[in-house]
């Protein structure tokens, strides 16, 4: 039987999360020897993060099929209906299983393992015999999200999968009741944050940051407000670096509130654009309604800052703690004002809750996830 791993992924490397640590994860594989292919529901495209060179790279356009085709013409000629984007959505669905069955049908016996990077993905496959048999979900998102079909119908399909891999404490206790042969491997850290050395705080800036999509559920309308009402010294600032849908509403609460000269909105940033960012903050923020892992929280504490986050399903409880920082009830924007105000207004607090959370950090090394992938696969 081939020895070759299937990555499948059903975008392009853009800039998330979930891109990000398919990037690292396939290169640390690539480097220790692995056959690793990737195959993108996309048509070809440049890769935001790179691909290792050794990784062969194969690509069907999803969006090219005629039921997804279909759904964008309705999305766009009924955008003012509500649930219209629903419509667009399944007709996607269906679109992705016709030409993902089609190519893996004809060219899954090259494979030993595949891994689905999508949960929609993964059960499209749970459904297919022999093919489910080497197929792995690598569940990046909360095992709730996908309504009445995912989530209530077909995820039972999970059952016939090889295994799950789950990024959350949360995922794990649902999914062994599914499959017995689920994991707890939490997303890797790239070279360049193993790297780092401890940034005292003489050495940054009065500086809150905070990565993340500007759409809803990342929820960085509350933390405007939070920010608002705190009493945080003038000589700290805030910048939030990310695009998305809410970016205007956010940039007009910014400027009705005269917030501009201490709140930015920096737009969409390269890794290296958020490393710089993250070496110059001490505080860093996340305010998300849900998350399946918080990636940004770790490489804020690879940069030497005390986080601050709510806790919400399901990744930040199972990184943040007193040793980095502060886990507040989701929507508490009293404590978490609270804790603002104390890390700004006490330089010595603030200082050694860096320098511990750059401590905790190391505990979150590559080696421990490449550890278990590498006994997994």
């Amino acid at each position: 039987m081939s020895k070759k791993i299937l990555f499948v992924y059903y975008q392009n490397i853009k800039p998330n999360g979930v891109s990000k640590v398919l990037s690292s994860l396939t290169w640390e594989l690539a480097e220790q020897g692995f056959d690793i292919e990737i195959l993108f529901l996309m048509a070809p495209h440049d890769d935001f993060y790179p691909i290792h060179p050794k990784i062969k790279k194969h690509y069907i356009n999803s969006f090219g099929n005629q039921y997804a085709r279909l759904g964008s013409t309705i999305a766009k000629k009924y955008k003012k209906i509500p649930k219209s984007h629903n419509v667009y959505s399944y007709l996607y669905d269906l679109a992705s299983y016709q030409v993902l069955n089609e190519w893996i049908t004809e060219n899954h016996h090259h494979y030993k393992t595949i891994v689905a990077c999508w949960y929609k993905l993964a059960t499209m496959l749970s459904l297919k015999d022999e093919i489910n048999k080497k197929t792995i979900a690598w569940e990046h998102i909360s095992y709730k999200t996908g309504g009445l079909l995912w989530y209530k119908t077909l995820r039972k399909y999970y059952k016939n999968l090889k295994g799950i891999v789950c990024i959350n404490e949360g995922g794990l206790q649902h999914y062994k009741n599914l499959n017995p042969n689920t994991h707890l491997i939490f997303n890797p850290i790239d070279d360049a944050l193993e790297r780092k050395k401890l940034i005292t705080a003489s050495e940054k800036e009065n500086l809150i940051s905070m990565i993340c999509r500007l759409d809803p559920e990342k929820n960085v309308m509350e933390f405007l407000q939070i920010f608002k009402a705190s009493k945080i010294p003038e000589n700290w600032k805030v910048e939030i670096m990310g695009q998305g849908r809410e970016k205007e509403k956010l940039q007009k609460f910014i400027d009705e509130n005269n917030l501009s000269e201490r709140i930015r909105l920096m737009g969409i940033g390269s890794s290296d654009d958020v490393y710089r960012m993250m070496a110059r903050s001490k505080i860093s923020c996340l305010t998300s309604t849900v998350e399946a892992f918080g990636m940004v929280l770790l490489e804020a504490m690879f940069s030497s800052n005390a986080i601050i986050a709510y806790d919400c399903n399901y990744g930040p409880s199972d990184i943040v703690n007193e040793k980095n920082g502060f886990l507040i009830p989701l929507h508490d924007k009293k404590m978490f004002q609270e804790k603002l105000e104390l890390l700004t207004q006490n330089p010595e607090v603030l200082e050694n809750l860096m320098k511990s959370s750059f401590e905790d950090a190391q505990n979150w090394r590559k080696e421990f996830t490449q550890k278990e992938w590498k006994k997994l696969l």
